[in-house]
């Protein structure tokens, strides 16, 4: 069918008895072709995503497809022949958001209150929160927290059960799974894992570093030198990564933004001002960093980040 290309025309759709007779006309105001892509039920035919609104003569609301009928035929505002097609989908505006889907959790071995619950028959079962475990049975992050609002007997196993878990937390990104892989032996000893993960991966791993951050550890004290390994800092959050791993060590912690960092900075994360930050192989950060994206808040850039740690006394030699 060929594309309405008049975006102030009128486009008018007729729809057709069996025998192809005119039985109605709905009309179009405005009409704006946004895309079009093979049809699934013939790849010689073309659907068309069009954004119109409706005209206000139109006598009846958005036009069913009645029985037998061979479809519609589309005709522009001086009613030349634009086409024909078998059926209309309409999108309204304002729709609301597609809820998340509920979380399932498979082979559950329940025990203690939840386990009360099922062998009573409540309906109720509370609420519960998934935690990500390690290959050593440790805790690596909270994943989700929510309602359970359902059950079944599950096919993995004699005694197990399937639970529906309706969400209130955020869900974790799907980039949160390489991290959690890279934290399966616990807290990293090797220094630059978080290199592995892409930008939406280094930004869960600071999240993951947070939860790991011990509060107890005493500041180093002030005057210290610290290195940042500049090899891999491509982008802003690889930066944090690698000064959380400069302060703390492997899968260390020390801000994620600046705000955060300058909280950092006041004590109580692993290093006390002032200091002296040795940064090697800056060029590539000097290179890589405050690049425009496509979308979204410019990052900061890397002469931008020199100018906040000299405001709070942060002595930078760059190597």
């Amino acid at each position: 069918m060929p594309t309405a290309r008049r975006p102030s025309a009128a486009s008018p759709w007729r729809s057709s008895a069996k025998e192809g007779a005119q039985v109605e006309e709905w009309s179009l105001e405005g009409v704006r072709v946004l895309g079009d892509r093979p049809c699934a039920r013939d790849l010689s035919l073309r659907d068309i995503t069009i954004e119109a609104s409706e005209s206000p003569d139109n006598p009846y609301d958005y036009p069913q497809c009645p029985p037998l009928s061979p479809g519609y035929r589309l005709f522009g505002a001086q009613s030349e022949p634009w086409g024909g097609c078998r059926d209309l989908a309409h999108v309204l505006d304002g729709q609301p958001d597609l809820a998340e889907p509920s979380v399932r959790v498979l082979g559950c071995a329940p025990r203690g209150a939840l386990q009360a619950a099922l062998d009573a028959g409540e309906e109720d079962l509370g609420h519960a929160r998934l935690i990500r475990l390690d290959a050593s049975g440790g805790t690596v992050q909270s994943a989700v927290e929510g309602e359970l609002v359902a059950w079944i007997p599950s096919a993995r196993g004699r005694g197990l059960v399937d639970l529906t878990l309706e969400p209130w937390s955020e869900r974790p990104p799907t980039a949160a799974e390489e991290v959690w892989e890279l934290w399966d032996g616990g807290r990293p000893t090797e220094p630059g894992l978080w290199a592995r993960c892409d930008v939406e991966g280094r930004r869960h791993w600071l999240t993951t570093a947070l939860d790991h951050h011990e509060p107890v550890r005493p500041d180093a004290e002030a005057g210290g030198t610290f290195h940042l390994d500049g090899r891999r800092i491509t982008d802003l959050p690889g930066f944090f990564c690698a000064l959380g791993e400069a302060v703390n060590g492997p899968g260390g912690y020390f801000g994620w933004g600046l705000d955060a960092l300058d909280d950092c900075l006041r004590g109580g994360w692993g290093a006390q001002r002032p200091f002296t930050l040795v940064w090697h192989d800056a060029e590539v950060a000097r290179i890589c960093l405050g690049l425009v994206p496509h979308t979204g808040q410019r990052p900061w850039t890397f002469e931008e980040l020199l100018e906040f740690f000299e405001e709070k006394g942060i002595a930078v030699r760059l190597e």
